[in-house]
């Protein structure tokens, strides 16, 4: 596994991680026992991020991922754990909570369920519209010195947010989405994080299965984020499979699943852009490992933008009441 830092201040990592939230939430259900074997697979293949989030699952992912590293020397993995997303019993969304003194509880019941004394990158999963950035990031910057966390992270921040950030510690690296089909971050956030030394973690590198090629109209089903999804509606739908089938074309003249093109174009936008995949079982992982060994020359990124240009999905990457939430998506 070919490895890079995260910024200018981050720690060394994997140049792919493993994001584990599918594991316990939002796609329907999963299997436990797979998804234990996919971590060891990841690990074991050199994948040393894991992702994860306090509320996927309401505290079920960081007990799975914890059994998975059970006996596994701490030195051989870097924790990346958002916090902050108010949930109900329901599993409902309630809110977003980046008050300095949450911020500290959160990370108390993060430390006990993963069974480890600190954690790597910690983050706020959106930025919290009631309390300065200043003040969230403070408090974890009060744990950095406590010993409690190592580096500090952000998700899904615009451009000015990030600066402000920055100016009170140094931030490891922006998790936010970025695919062929997201690309947003192009015109603001990701040349401000590149002035800032401040490395991009990529998540929807295949916009939740969408651009990964094993697409079937039939998959969403109840419990399923994507059935609510709006590049998975309707017309949307038929629009955005048709860039997937000229990615396809792209990928059989390589030799490659339509998948391993779409993460290696992430890869090939720099190697300060780590991309976070979702994968819930070995053979998803193991496809989508396989995109770092593939080597995107000009011809073949010039034919890839010829068969997803930028701006041609169909859809938000999220309903309309989410999208109003992220601050990455402020003008």
């Amino acid at each position: 596994m070919k490895t890079t830092k995260l910024g200018a201040t981050g720690p060394a990592t994997s140049a792919i991680g493993l994001g584990c939230m599918g594991m316990s939430d939002m796609y329907g259900p999963s299997d436990r026992a797979e998804s234990i074997a996919t971590i060891h697979a990841a690990l074991d293949a050199g994948v040393d991020l894991i992702d994860t989030g306090d509320f996927y699952g309401m505290g079920h992912n960081e007990l799975l991922i914890a059994e998975a590293l059970k006996g596994r020397p701490r030195d051989d993995y870097k924790l990346s754990v958002k916090f902050g997303a108010l949930r109900g019993p329901d599993r409902s969304w309630l809110g977003f909570d980046g008050r300095p003194e949450a911020v500290k509880t959160f990370l108390a019941y993060s430390l006990n369920r993963l069974g480890v004394d600190h954690i790597d990158v910690y983050r706020p999963a959106r930025l919290d519209p009631d309390v300065p950035i200043e003040e969230t990031v403070g408090a974890i910057a009060d744990m950095v010195k406590a010993g409690y966390v190592r580096h500090v992270g952000l998700s899904e921040v615009g451009a000015d947010t990030l600066r402000r950030a920055v100016a009170v510690h140094p931030i490891a690296d922006l998790q936010i989405e970025y695919s062929l089909i997201s690309r947003g971050i192009e015109d603001k956030v990701l040349p401000a994080a590149r002035e800032l030394g401040v490395a991009i973690t990529a998540y929807g590198v295949l916009s939740r299965g969408l651009i990964s090629g094993h697409w079937d109209k039939a998959k969403a089903g109840q419990g399923d984020f994507r059935a609510v999804s709006p590049r998975f509606q309707g017309d949307n739908l038929d629009a955005n499979l048709q860039l997937v089938d000229a990615l396809r074309k792209v990928a059989d003249a390589k030799g490659a699943s339509v998948a391993q093109i779409a993460i290696a174009w992430v890869m090939a936008q720099g190697r300060d852009v780590v991309p976070v995949v979702g994968a819930r079982r070995r053979d998803r992982l193991s496809e989508a490992l396989g995109a770092a060994e593939i080597a995107l020359d000009a011809e073949d990124l010039a034919a890839i933008e010829r068969a997803v240009p930028k701006g041609a999905a169909a859809g938000e990457r999220y309903a309309a009441a989410q999208m109003a939430h992220l601050d990455s998506e402020k003008a």
